[in-house]
């Protein structure tokens, strides 16, 4: 980044702008930002995700579909992530000038080990990560874990560990065994639970009506999702850069709060490996997870700084954090969210 901020790029794809846009946004009550800067002073500006382009980044390429970004005097890029994707390295370069972790807790971590960078904005209220079970043998609350069979990725080993220290359970009361991502164990009667994300509508669906889900907000565990960060050069000294992209996030997601549908079919014409029938299905469940009182009283994208101490205490006390637990304050900064408290809808 330079004194004048190097900007965050979001995709070069087709920007729908004009008078629809700005009667809608009205009508909904969300205010429409008058472009500050000419097209030729856009700032390029790269958002790292740690995972593919999906119905959890809508309201991000909304903020593009409807030239939100533009109007912010931004021209961002988004350079998604996958299985083999390293999320960090991009922004500590500045080959990005921010990026997106699917959980807090991955920031902790890389915070732990030395890694320069904060939570600025979190755009889930709460994890998506959820336990299913079936009638046969209900899971509805922790507790009713002891004596079943829980089927978890490894990668997700460590959050079951930090649930059951929080609730006082004995993992030894449990049987757990490592699965893939697909529901099959527990549709063969394998184990008793399997563990995923809500928002996966299609892998889900094979679980039937009768599904039974345990979120992990329900397991006394805290933990946002689709966290925003950077590093803490780009915090003090590139704020307004940030502040930027927040505003214009916030307001693509206070569309798509408004005009659901319509957003998840500008998601799936930028994304056309998407499919429309199920993402339709899932975005009020996304919406659930964007939005609650929080949000209706301090803003899309605030977050609790007290809930990360509590997920840095509970991690710390299952040995999660190799190097030592980090100190909470640096961990997180709410200056971006204080810049654009004024402009960040207030949705319920």
């Amino acid at each position: 980044m330079n004194g004048d901020d190097k900007q965050i790029v979001v995709g070069r794809r087709t920007v729908l702008q004009g008078g629809a846009f700005a009667l809608a946004a009205a009508a909904a009550g969300i205010s429409v930002l008058v472009p500050r800067h000419s097209k030729a002073a856009a700032s390029k500006v790269v958002i790292k995700y740690d995972w593919l382009m999906s119905n959890g980044q809508i309201g991000d390429i909304v903020a593009v579909k409807q030239g939100l970004f533009q109007a912010e005097g931004l021209d961002v890029e988004f350079s998604p992530g996958g299985p083999n994707s390293a999320t960090v390295p991009p922004v500590i370069t500045g080959d990005a000038q921010l990026g997106q972790f699917s959980d807090s807790a991955q920031l902790l971590l890389a915070r732990s080990s030395g890694v320069p960078i904060k939570i600025f904005a979190c755009g889930f209220r709460m994890a998506p990560f959820a336990f299913y079970s079936l009638p046969k043998a209900p899971i509805r609350t922790v507790k009713d874990m002891v004596g079943k069979r829980i089927g978890i990725q490894p990668t997700a080993r460590y959050v079951l560990d930090a649930i059951l220290l929080k609730n006082n359970i004995d993992p030894s009361s449990l049987t757990i065994t490592n699965i893939g991502f697909d529901m099959t164990p527990l549709m063969t009667g394998q184990v008793d639970a399997v563990t995923g994300w809500i928002t996966n509508t299609q892998a889900l669906s094979v679980i039937g009506p009768d599904r039974i889900d345990l979120m992990m907000k329900d397991t006394g565990l805290p933990s946002y999702a689709n966290v925003y960060f950077a590093t803490d050069d780009a915090v003090s000294g590139h704020a307004e850069t940030l502040a930027r992209v927040l505003r214009a996030v916030a307001k693509g997601w206070a569309w798509t709060h408004e005009h659901p549908e319509e957003a998840v079919k500008l998601t799936v014409e930028a994304y056309p490996q998407l499919d429309l029938a199920v993402e339709l299905k899932t975005v009020p469940r996304i919406l659930s997870l964007s939005f609650d009182a929080t949000t209706g009283k301090d803003g899309w994208g605030s977050f609790d700084p007290a809930a990360l101490a509590e997920q840095i205490s509970v991690y710390d006390k299952i040995g999660q954090f190799k190097s030592g637990a980090p100190k909470l304050e640096d961990c997180y900064t709410t200056r971006i969210l204080d810049m654009t408290a004024d402009e960040r809808p207030k949705i319920a």
